[in-house]
């Protein structure tokens, strides 16, 4: 029995590494799933997925798929291509994230197009994304097919979207929720709906852990978007106020011109349409005056509640107990 079956819950305890004891033999069999698949004849490919794979990270989408599957019996050999499957994605959209926002920091190391540049990023970021949808043939099992392809078209849209919205500082509420939810959720989403599937459960069991994904996914980016204002940049992995310099309106951002004077709300707004980092300290006041990360963190708060609640038909097992403690965990993290 693990430390997280003997103890009752208590959020402030929340131990990211408890939980990633509960699936540790079957992330390894993932982990060696995905050096075999990073197996090719170019070097190049080789080396940057490599670098970006083993560069950290908490594994937590394929995580996700896999607690899911425990927490609904078993977990089979299908289950383990698509958490693989999951990672791949996920790691290709983070290849083209660095090229777009022009970042060169990934999880406290240089980004990938820092150190090989764009073009290659990009290219072998497409290797990954056509390597899932090789893998995720073996599976044989259309379903599958279709649910993969839905997410990569969403997460693809909500990149587009985000685009859309840099530099614009009227963006809503509303768009910024739809950008994170096509962009991050949907993927979180994917990985719980999919566990699901393979495990031949019914449609309201798939629904129900579906909306768990996605709801987790939400808080998630909420998280990611007040730790740009309040973490430290050793904590964040990445240099704080990159969202500021990229343009993005994100929802701190957002509050804050809401909820601040005219002129308070002017230096958020021309910071967000100069998308410049020398902005930052005075925006980081606004924001810190108006209670905006507080507000952007209860929101966050409001959809780990919402994970949590799409759980209760689900069979009571310490699977379970450690996706609740995940949907905790989303909004407690510092990093």
């Amino acid at each position: 029995m693990t430390a997280l079956s003997q103890s009752p819950f208590v959020p402030q305890d929340v131990d990211f590494n408890v939980i990633k004891e509960l699936t540790v033999a079957e992330a390894k069999s993932v982990d060696q799933l995905i050096l075999n698949e990073l197996s090719s004849d170019v070097i190049l490919i080789n080396q940057i997925g490599h670098y970006i794979i083993s560069n950290g990270g908490k594994r937590l989408r394929p995580m996700l798929l896999l607690l899911a599957a425990k927490a609904l019996g078993n977990v089979s050999n299908n289950h383990l291509i698509l958490a693989a499957v999951i990672e791949f994605i996920h790691t290709a959209t983070l290849l083209h994230d660095d090229v777009v926002d022009e970042s060169l920091l990934r999880r406290g190391n240089e980004s990938a197009n820092a150190v090989w540049g764009n073009a290659a990023s990009v290219l072998v970021g497409d290797y990954l994304y056509s390597s899932a949808f090789e893998m995720m043939v073996r599976t044989n099992n259309m379903r599958v097919m279709e649910i993969l392809s839905k997410t990569t078209t969403a997460i693809a849209e909500g990149e587009v979207l985000q685009l859309l919205n840099c530099n614009n500082p009227e963006t809503t509420e509303a768009q910024y929720l739809e950008v994170i939810s096509r962009k991050t959720a949907i993927l979180f989403s994917a990985a719980t709906r999919l566990a699901a599937v393979l495990s031949g459960t019914d449609q309201a069991m798939e629904d129900s852990l579906a909306n768990y994904g996605q709801h987790l996914g939400i808080a998630f980016q909420l998280i990611d978007d007040a730790l740009d204002y309040k973490s430290t940049q050793e904590e964040l992995g990445k240099n704080l106020g990159d969202d500021l310099a990229e343009g993005k309106p994100t929802l701190p951002l957002i509050y804050a011109i809401q909820q601040s004077s005219k002129e308070d709300a002017e230096i958020v707004i021309n910071a967000i349409k100069k998308g410049q980092r020398e902005d930052f300290n005075a925006v980081y006041d606004i924001v810190k005056n108006t209670h905006a990360i507080t507000y952007t963190e209860q929101r966050a708060e409001e959809e780990a509640q919402k994970a949590i609640a799409a759980l209760a038909d689900l069979p009571e097992s310490e699977y379970k107990q450690a996706l609740v403690f995940l949907a905790h965990f989303s909004v407690q993290r510092s990093h």
